[in-house]
């Protein structure tokens, strides 16, 4: 069971912030290399989700720790609050046009775990519907797994005093006051609300492991993502076609 209260958001062991951010740009260079075998190998998708509260840092990370890799091989698909039409449909009717392809690597910042995550913090779902929706996003990940798409499942774990901060740098920062809203400052006031929703989402839909980042120190975070993912695609023992099919 992962207990969100017993991992820190500090970096797990003694790191090095110039070793790792080194070493972050030794595996840039290596996932560029991957990610071009996957691409041309076209037997796996991989659906990567970025999940956490907010400021965590799902942007940086896309950014920072995915980036080195081939635009025409890696997409990214942001999932803001459900517009009018969205909400006409089930609540997985959105994420389905955007699921990767063969050969294609696809970023979720932010997915159908919302759908679980807002509405329970906000009392709207009962019980009953909580758990149908857990049981159908186990069913579409069993599925997607069964036709070869690979799924990586990321939370980005920072403190409540490290979001404060962060809420912050929108406020003080000109490059991140854009990000900014009013009802920023009414986050930290539903820390423990989220702190439970997610406890749900980890424990209930953990069949695919979640992997849990200490994101308190941007650098970690970054190094982190991008190690996992490298080590994920070096499972595959993937090699360039012989030719073309």
């Amino acid at each position: 069971m992962i207990d969100l209260n017993l991992i820190s958001t500090l970096p797990l062991t003694q790191s090095d912030k110039a070793e790792a951010k080194k070493e972050l740009k030794k595996i840039r260079k290596e996932l560029f290399l991957l990610q071009n075998k996957f691409y041309a190998n076209g037997n796996y998708s991989m659906l990567i989700i970025l999940q956490g509260l907010d400021t965590s840092g799902k942007d940086g990370t896309i950014r920072h720790a995915f980036s080195g890799m081939n635009p025409q091989g890696v997409q990214v698909k942001s999932f803001k609050k459900p517009i009018t039409d969205e909400l006409k449909h089930d609540f997985l009717w959105r994420v389905y046009p955007h699921f990767p392809e063969k050969g294609m690597i696809k970023i979720f910042n932010r997915s159908y775990y919302e759908d679980i995550l807002v509405p329970t913090v906000n009392g709207a779902l009962s019980n009953e519907v909580l758990q149908h929706r857990l049981n159908l996003i186990n069913e579409l990940e069993h599925h997607l797994l069964a036709n070869n798409t690979l799924i990586l499942k990321f939370y980005l774990h920072i403190s409540a005093d490290e979001q404060i901060v962060r809420i912050d740098e929108r406020k003080t920062k000109p490059h991140k006051r854009w990000k900014y809203a009013k009802e920023d400052e009414l986050i930290p006031n539903q820390w423990d609300d989220y702190q439970r929703a997610y406890h749900t989402i980890l424990n209930s839909c953990d069949h695919l492991p979640w992997h849990v980042i200490p994101a308190d120190k941007r650098w970690y975070r970054n190094y982190s993502a991008a190690k996992i993912l490298n080590e994920q695609l070096e499972k595959l023992k993937l090699e360039y076609p012989k030719s073309i099919k």
